[in-house]
This record gives structure tokens, sequence and C-alpha cells, in this order.
């Protein structure tokens, strides 16, 4: 009898690894030949970026320390060049990333459409974390929409979760008469995001793909790369790309 059981087990092993092979395959063929790659490798970007967008942009903290808008803004390689910026504005209740300021004072100087996020933290009080937001960033007409970044649940329950969430972007949305972009990586949304929060705009981040982020909802910024080059830049820096063309692209800016 153990023996027959033993034989059993270590025959539906062998049937699960088979159908994982044969689905990774066919997932493979699916997003290559159904969706074909379309990126180019960038040397001086150091990066390979999806040719089959439009507009390019990057995303930046304290973490890049002093950036040269005016280098940035004259950097170009055949069509791609920053077409965009978003910078992390707000973390929290109270705090506030170093670089912000000087960020959005120098960007808007340099003629590039710029964008404010904010660093969530779910055990912390939704409504202190949007005046936190709010008190620190003035947006004006040709701005990317406000950003809440989520990427973590930190040990609260979902249905608190969810009211944390939605009490921080009500408020934001209130202030700012523009509903606010909501960022975060693909298994995070399906997790604990999707249904309740699919009408608000999408930014997503999904990694080493080819053409297009794993995602079933529709998506308006894919952050792609997180280990480019741009010249006015001392250190690495995240790549997006906007999913429109350039009508689209001033259709989302701030009015």
């Amino acid at each position: 009898m153990a023996k027959t059981k033993a034989t059993l087990i270590h025959k539906l092993a062998i049937f699960f690894v088979v159908v994982f092979f044969f689905s990774t395959v066919l997932y493979f063929l699916y997003d290559r030949y159904v969706y074909p790659p379309n990126v180019k490798y960038y040397k001086d970007f150091g990066i390979r970026i999806p040719e089959n967008y439009q507009i390019h942009g990057i995303d930046v903290s304290k973490y890049q320390r002093n950036i040269h808008w005016d280098i940035v803004k004259k950097m170009q390689s055949n069509q791609v060049k920053v077409g965009f910026v978003f910078m992390r504005a707000t973390m929290g209740c109270q705090k506030k990333d170093g670089y912000f300021t000087k960020n959005w004072v120098e960007s808007k100087n340099a003629n590039i459409p710029r964008g404010a996020y904010h660093y969530f933290y779910c055990n912390q009080n939704s409504k202190l974390q949007a005046l936190n937001f709010i008190n620190n960033v003035e947006l004006y007409p040709g701005d990317l929409p406000p950003v809440l970044d989520i990427e973590e649940t930190n040990g609260i329950s979902e249905k608190q979760f969810k009211k944390q969430v939605k009490e921080w972007l009500n408020i934001v949305e209130k202030h700012y008469h523009v509903k606010p972009i909501i960022y975060t990586y693909t298994n995070f949304y399906e997790d604990f995001l999707s249904d309740d929060f699919d009408d608000y705009p999408f930014w997503i981040a999904h990694y080493n793909r080819n053409n297009h982020p794993s995602t079933s909802r529709q998506w308006h910024f894919w952050q792609h790369n997180e280990s480019g080059h741009v010249n006015g830049i001392n250190a690495k820096v995240d790549f997006n790309v906007f999913n429109g063309d350039s009508a689209a692209f001033n259709n989302i800016l701030l009015k």
C-alpha cells in the first residue's frame, strides 16, 4: 500500500512538472509571436527600451540627489527623450523628500512635464498623509495628476487597507479636482486593489517585459526598467512609457 501511494505521488509530481513546463513554453510563445518583441538597446540610456510608445519618461527621488534638469532635457537618442518626470514629494504623515522642492522647481524651468507622488504607509492615518501631500505640492496647469504610491499593506486587514487608500484618494481628488493616479506593481494590484480601484488612472511597475506589462486592466504609465542612465543624473534611474500618443498625453495633464 505504501509503495502504491508513493508511486501515485511520484506520477502526480511528474504530471505537474510537465504541465508547468508546457504552460511556460506556451506563455513564452504567445508573448513572443502574438506580441512580438519590439525593443531596442540604447547605449546612451544603458537599457533596452520598448519602441512602440511615443512618450518616455523617468521618476526620481532623493536617491538621484542633485539633478541637472537642463542637461536631462537636452538628452535624446533617436526619437527617445525624457518627455515627463514623476518625483517623490512626501511619505507618510510628516516626511517630505529632501530633494523635492529643488526637483519641482528646476524641472519646471527646464520645461519638462512633471508630476508628484506620495509614498503611502497603510498603518498611518490616511487623512494626515493626504494633508502632508497637499501642504507640500502645489499643482498647476500642465502638471501631471497627483500619484499615490502603494507597495505594501503594512500588516493591516484588507478592509482597513482599502478604507485607508480610498480616504487618501478622495481627499486629494477633492482638493485638486482630478482623479489621482495609482502606482504599484502587478501582483500587488491584482491581490489588493483590483475591482475596487479600476476607475483610477494606473501606473504599473513591471520589469523584464518586451512590449507591455502583464495586467488585465487599462494602464496609463508603465515603469519598465529601474537601471537607466540619463545625462545630468549621477545615479541609475527608473524608466517609464506613456500608453498613448501626444494628444492623449496632453489630455491627462491638468487644465
